[in-house]
């Protein structure tokens, strides 16, 4: 299973950032697909999660700005980033879990390689 962000950058603070991840390979089932980032200096932290359901989860710090999707078809999760703040640089990793096929069926914790955004002040 294969994961690839995109859709990060440099911007001012107040502007807008929408990040896309699609996974590729062998899935059975999405479990639940997320955001996490990780700072400088500092642990990566969840940003945003979304199950195959529909049910989201939102870090406090990011509630009210960031809306988490999913397209379960597509098997690709986004996050829409409104009003950045320069706290909120940082590289993204895209997260799934799910079930997936390789010789019998598996569940497995994939990540992405991570995109950076960069927000000014």
């Amino acid at each position: 299973v294969q994961l690839q962000a995109s859709g990060g950058g440099l911007v001012q603070a107040g502007r807008s950032l929408r990040l896309s991840c699609a996974a590729s390979g062998s899935i059975v089932r999405i479990t639940v697909m997320g955001w996490y980032r990780q700072a400088p200096g500092k642990e990566r932290e969840l940003v945003a999660t979304v199950t195959s359901g529909g049910s989201t989860n939102y870090a406090d710090s990011v509630k009210g700005r960031f809306t988490i999707s999913a397209d379960n078809a597509k098997n690709t999760v986004y996050l829409e980033m409104n009003d950045l703040k320069p706290e909120d640089t940082a590289v993204y990793y895209c997260n799934i879990v799910c079930t997936y096929r390789r010789l019998v069926q598996r569940v497995g914790n994939f990540w992405g390689q991570g995109t950076q955004v960069t927000v000014s002040s």
